[in-house]
């Protein structure tokens, strides 16, 4: 299962590719919709089918920064073989299945990082680690979530000061109709970040194939196909990780959904203009918090934080291990099939 695989396993991986875009967006769906539909705004039936539009048309908004990161910036191309992709993803998908059924909003991304990383050292060793594009991803690790909630806090600040002097029902009835804005916001950043990481893998797995003259590159039909399976994925919804991230940590109303997912959306936005693929779990969990704790420090439920937590520190090791462990079985399927 190398570089000379045949054409019938490179479309058989990615389908693969894409099966993990869609649980990506199954998975996620949480980050998109939880807080709007906590805030009893939009129900889940239609929030779904509003977060999958948003995800579907990512890409008309922004570049493809982040899938140039992952394609080429984690671990080196020349080493990627089809054993690699085969391995990263199957150790990002059993992470992904594992937390999703524990109801664990665990990032999908850093899982598919890990994974690539986990597949390509159990290859070529720690020196096809890509220092440049690693030390942006762990930096997006604890910046995305401290940037959320920030941002989400200094939001609640500011419009509570702009709204003192409103009736409670018109602050309500205004941030209702806000609400759908920042959730397009949010589902756009989603959509924008997210899906470009299976296109980075897709487009580094032609490359390995020799596809595209020789050079790093990603298709339009890559990027149609994988933004389409994120929104389906979408659509069929996370409702297990919907009720952790949109009630567990801690009770929202509108005017704290609105600014939660405001405070996301500017993450996501800036993070993908500059390459770098950030968690949608950590930043929307870290702009949750930042609200529940610009009410009052107890509103946050830290327990269930913090075993969050602990999900995010262990997603990037245990989908590298998973993922070795794939890539060990593909090259003995490999070296069994060869006599």
């Amino acid at each position: 299962m190398d570089l000379a695989g045949s054409g019938l396993l490179l479309i058989a991986l990615i389908v693969v590719a894409l099966l993990f875009d869609f649980l990506n967006g199954l998975h996620d769906a949480a980050n998109s919709i939880a807080t709007i539909v906590s805030t009893r705004v939009l129900p889940a039936r239609y929030a779904v089918f509003w977060a999958a539009f948003f995800n579907f048309v990512a890409f008309l908004v922004f570049g493809l920064h982040v899938a140039n990161t992952v394609g080429k910036g984690i671990v080196d191309p020349k080493i990627v073989s089809d054993a690699v992709i085969f391995g990263a993803l199957g150790g990002a998908i059993t992470w992904n299945i594992i937390t999703w059924l524990g109801g664990i909003p665990s990032s999908s991304s850093h899982a598919l990082i890990g994974g690539l990383l986990g597949a390509g050292i159990a290859k070529a060793g720690v020196k096809t680690i890509l220092l440049d594009g690693v030390s942006k991803t762990i930096a997006g690790i604890v910046a995305s979530p401290l940037m959320g909630f920030v941002l989400a806090l200094l939001l609640v600040l500011a419009v509570s000061w702009v709204f003192v002097k409103t009736s409670p029902a018109f602050a309500d009835a205004t941030f209702r109709r806000l609400q759908f804005v920042s959730a397009s916001l949010y589902s756009l950043g989603h959509g924008g970040n997210d899906a470009q990481k299976t296109m980075g893998i897709i487009a580094v797995l032609l490359f390995a194939h020799g596809e595209g003259g020789g050079s790093f590159h990603v298709p339009l039909w890559v990027v149609l196909a994988c933004q389409t399976a994120m929104a389906l994925g979408t659509l069929a919804g996370g409702w297990r990780i919907v009720h952790t991230m949109g009630s567990k940590i801690t009770r929202l109303s509108p005017q704290q959904g609105f600014c939660a997912e405001t405070g996301g959306a500017i993450t996501l936005f800036a993070a993908t203009y500059i390459g770098v693929p950030v968690s949608t779990t950590h930043t929307i969990t870290g702009a949750i918090v930042g609200v529940g704790a610009a009410r009052r420090v107890s509103a946050v439920r830290w327990n269930v934080a913090g075993g969050i937590v602990w999900a995010w520190i262990l997603t990037m090791p245990a989908s590298a291990l998973i993922a070795a462990a794939f890539y060990a079985l593909a090259r003995l399927a490999d070296h069994w099939q060869g006599g």
